[in-house]
């Protein structure tokens, strides 16, 4: 019997989606250029409705039309590699997603030239990692409604389930899907720098062995931090290293690597002027933690004294707690506010209260704060930022005094904590009536005549610095006073 599915790429992501498919029903056919990839799919999928082909001819045959072609194959120039193979073969009707972490900007590009080919083409981000991929990942896929619609029936099965449904749904127009993965990657980094520096902070300054750094994040995991990266970070503590009688995470080395992904959603960021400094500060600490050697060295050239702690380690652990949880929710709050400018600029008609669903099970940023901050966005469709909802107001407020806390104790102490900063400032200037940028603008017109605005009348202003009256240099005449 022909395959409802066909899969591209079988590595770990791959194979374990293809067994997923699988178990939900749906005939599933593998293909990769490696036999033993497709020797070890077999053998792990033994028992299920699973084959595999030799060549990627033999593979298009194995598939019932019209055909849905997954590609998990590394971001890329592979990528268009595989598409050019495979266009001669399919026929129109054929769908075709990539479900690699595609950079939003390919994904448009093929969108376009594959749009009046008669094949759909599918960008669909794929988070929950390898277990994820096995047992039901958070999938979000773009492109148009129409070849949404003919996948809609394996992706919801397949997919993770929240108490609000298959965490699946349609993102948006062209590469809305890749476009949400990157900024879903973006608030990952976020999170996970916000936790790396609590636990700097609660190791260094509070000294919780990793005993007690377990408890406590275990306990915290049931409140409203509770959440998969809250999880595994308790988990990472108890493990035992295999060679060494210490806890493996003490023998770990401190330099973080990554994919791109993060400074993707950094630099979209700033090609549509959007600020988002929690997520940017955790892109550039995964840089800083790269340069160990010369952290290393310049540790021997400076040394101060640090501050007497008159706080408690429950004192401590409480504040801890409060301004991870608020930086957890500015981070998201920041992805969201991109997600809207972006979908806004871009035409991808991204409905952000529906994002929110999708990632409330299987990815790696779930946690129980997607409730609030879908119920904000369900109040409020057009919500720009998440410190303007009444939903957060109060919230905000109450945990801020604690961030402060914890950002000071970190400063007398020599520690860097440049998200949980990046967080308190972000929102002390977001919150802040009259910000010091009429200093900035002068500066800007006093050296390069780019002008400024004034508070007391329109229109755009120039001043000659040597004593000179100011000119308008606009059209629009200032108000007669």
């Amino acid at each position: 019997m022909a395959a409802h599915f066909g899969m591209i790429g079988l590595g770990t992501m791959g194979s374990n989606l293809v067994m997923n498919v699988a178990d939900h029903g749906f005939e599933a056919c593998g293909y990769d250029r490696d036999p033993a990839q497709q020797k070890r799919l077999m053998e792990e999928a033994k028992g299920k409705t699973v084959t595999t082909a030799a060549t990627l001819p033999e593979f298009i045959q194995a598939l019932q039309t019209p055909r849905i072609i997954m590609l998990l194959v590394p971001a890329g120039k592979i990528v268009d590699t595989v598409l050019s193979d495979l266009m001669p073969l399919v026929q129109k009707g054929d769908i075709v997603i990539d479900g690699g972490n595609s950079h939003f900007v390919d994904t448009e590009r093929r969108f376009l030239q594959l749009q009046n080919s008669g094949v759909h083409f599918i960008g669909m981000g794929v988070s929950g990692g390898e277990e994820g991929a096995r047992f039901g990942p958070s999938l979000m896929p773009g492109g148009n409604k129409e070849s949404y619609e003919l996948i809609k029936p394996i992706v919801e099965s397949i997919a993770a389930k929240s108490d609000e449904g298959a965490c699946v749904s349609f993102m948006g127009n062209s590469a809305a899907g890749h476009y949400t993965k990157m900024v879903h990657n973006g608030i990952e980094y976020a999170m996970m720098q916000l936790i790396s520096e609590v636990y700097g902070i609660l190791k260094n300054v509070g000294q919780f062995n990793n005993a007690e750094l377990h408890q406590l994040f275990s306990a915290w995991n049931k409140s409203a931090l509770q959440s998969f990266l809250i999880e595994i970070t308790a988990d990472v503590f108890l493990k035992k290293d295999g060679d060494t009688p210490v806890d493996l995470v003490d023998m770990i080395l401190d330099k973080a690597k990554q994919k791109g992904t993060g400074m993707w959603t950094s630099q979209s960021a700033m090609d549509l002027n959007v600020p988002i400094p929690v997520i940017d500060a955790a892109v550039s600490m995964r840089y800083l933690s790269a340069l160990k050697d010369e952290r290393v060295k310049n540790s021997k050239f400076y040394s101060f004294s640090t501050e007497k702690n008159s706080i408690t380690k429950e004192e401590l652990a409480s504040a801890c707690k409060n301004a991870l949880h608020f930086g957890f929710l500015l981070s998201y709050g920041q992805g969201l506010q991109l997600l809207g400018v972006a979908s806004a600029q871009y035409n991808y008609n991204i409905n952000i209260s529906e994002v929110v669903r999708v990632w409330k099970g299987g990815c790696i940023i779930r946690s129980v704060l997607l409730n609030d901050l879908r119920k904000a966005y369900q109040q409020d469709n057009a919500l720009s930022n998440i410190i303007s909802s009444p939903v957060f107001q109060p919230l905000f407020s109450q945990l801020r005094k604690d961030v402060a806390l914890v950002l000071k104790t970190a400063m007398d102490n020599g520690l860097p904590a440049a998200s949980l900063g990046a967080s308190l400032h972000y929102f002390d200037a977001y919150i802040t009536n009259r910000l010091p940028a009429n200093l900035i603008q002068a500066q800007r017109d006093y050296f390069g005549a780019h002008t400024y605005e004034r508070i007391d009348k329109t229109g755009v202003f120039h001043t000659e610095w040597e004593g000179k009256p100011p000119v308008v240099t606009s059209a629009q005449k200032p108000k007669e006073e």
